[in-house]
C-alpha cells in the first residue's frame, strides 16, 4: 500500500510540473494579455493598417493590449526604444541604422515594413492645376526635420528634376508645420493625411503632388524593437505582426464605409468624406505593402537616399540587412 501511495504521489507530482510548465513557462502565452508599449512616428491615416487592427479586435485576438504613444519624430521614438519607455515603435526604418552604427550596446532591428511609400503631399498656397516641379525654383517649402524621410525624398526628388533655389523650412516642429502655413510662412508645404485634405477642404492650401508617386518606391516606415525585447519575447512579436497583417487585408477589402467607422476614433475632427478620400489617395498610390518582409533591394534603396542626402556615409552602409532586421516574424504571419 505504502509503495503505491508513493508511486501516486510522484506521478502527480510530475503531472503538476508539467501543467505549471505549460502555464507559466512561455511569459507570452496568448491566452494571458500582454501589454506593449507602443510608440508611433505622428498621427496619420499614413497609418491606417495599424488603426483598423486596433479597432477591429486583431490585437485584442493576438492577446495584446496596446498602450499608445505619439512620439512625434522617428528619433524620438527611436530614443524611447532605447529608454525602455516603448517596446515597439512605429518609425522610419533607418533609425535601425544609426543606432547599428554607433556601436552601442543596444541595438535595434526591423520585423516588420509598413508601407512602401512616402506618405507626404505637396500643397501651394494657390492654385496649382498645371504643377510643375520648376514651379518650387525660388519659393519657400515648409516641410519636416532634417533626415526625416518626408525631408529626404523631398530633397531627393529635387534632386531628381534638377530643381535648384528652392527654400526648405525644416526646423518647425511637426505638429506645429501646418498652423505656421496658414499663418501666412511659405508657398508650399509638405503634410500626411487627414492634414492635407483638412487644409484644401478648408480654402487653406491646394494639392499641387503626391510626394509617393513623384518618388516611386520607398520603405518609409517599420515596426522597430531592441534586439533584445525580440530575443526576449518572439511569440509576442509574432502574434503583433499577426495583428497588423488583419488590419492590412481587412483595409483591402472593407467598404468606405466600414473603413471610415473604423477609423474615425483616432481622428476627431475629420469627416467621413476626408477619412474616405484620405484612403482613396493612400491606396491609389500603392502606400501599404501586401508582404511586410523588406528585401535587400529595399533596404539598398534606403541606404542610398541616406547618403543622397548626407545622413550616412558611403562606407558606413550596413552591407547585410539581418544586421538590421529580423524578417522571420513576417515570414511566418497567420491570419487565419
Amino acid at each position: 500500500m505504502r509503495l503505491w501511495r508513493k508511486t501516486a504521489l510522484l506521478a502527480l507530482a510530475a503531472i503538476m510540473i508539467v501543467v505549471l510548465a505549460a502555464c507559466g513557462g512561455n511569459k507570452d502565452n496568448k491566452s494571458e494579455k500582454a501589454t506593449v508599449k507602443f510608440s508611433e512616428v505622428i498621427r496619420s491615416i499614413f497609418y491606417a493598417p495599424h488603426y483598423v487592427a486596433m479597432s477591429q479586435g486583431f490585437f485584442e485576438e493576438e492577446g495584446i493590449a496596446l498602450d499608445l504613444n505619439t512620439a512625434q519624430g522617428s528619433d524620438k521614438g527611436a530614443a524611447a526604444l532605447l529608454a525602455g519607455t516603448a517596446d515597439i515603435s512605429l518609425v522610419g526604418p533607418e533609425t535601425a541604422i544609426y543606432i547599428h552604427n554607433q556601436k552601442s550596446d543596444k541595438t535595434l532591428k526591423i520585423f516588420y515594413q509598413m508601407t512602401m511609400k512616402d506618405g507626404s503631399f505637396l500643397l501651394s498656397r494657390e492654385p496649382a492645376d498645371d504643377f510643375k516641379w520648376s514651379d518650387l525654383e525660388g519659393k519657400t517649402v515648409i516641410g519636416w526635420r532634417p533626415g526625416s524621410s518626408p525631408q529626404m525624398v523631398l530633397n531627393s526628388t529635387l534632386l531628381k528634376e534638377g530643381v535648384k533655389d528652392v527654400n526648405v523650412v525644416t526646423n518647425i516642429a511637426s505638429p506645429a508645420i501646418a498652423g505656421a502655413f496658414t499663418s501666412g510662412q511659405g508657398d508650399y508645404i509638405q503634410l500626411f493625411e487627414p492634414v492635407a485634405s483638412n487644409l484644401i477642404k478648408e480654402g487653406k492650401a491646394y494639392y499641387a503632388a503626391s510626394m509617393g508617386e513623384a518618388f516611386g518606391a520607398y520603405p518609409e516606415t517599420s515596426y522597430v524593437a531592441t534586439s533584445d525585447f525580440i530575443k526576449d519575447h518572439p511569440e509576442l512579436i509574432q502574434r503583433f505582426s499577426n495583428a497588423v497583417a488583419k488590419g492590412a487585408a481587412w483595409l483591402q477589402t472593407a467598404s468606405d464605409d466600414d473603413i471610415a467607422e473604423a477609423l474615425a476614433p483616432f481622428f476627431e475632427g475629420t469627416s467621413k468624406e476626408l477619412i474616405i478620400q484620405s484612403i482613396h489617395r493612400y491606396k491609389e498610390q500603392g502606400t501599404w505593402t501586401t508582404d511586410p518582409v523588406m528585401t535587400q533591394e529595399q533596404f539598398d534603396t534606403l541606404q542610398s537616399v541616406l547618403v543622397e542626402n548626407g545622413v550616412l556615409k558611403a562606407e558606413d552602409k550596413v552591407k547585410d540587412l539581418n544586421d538590421v532586421a529580423d524578417m522571420q516574424y513576417a515570414k511566418k504571419i497567420d491570419v487565419e
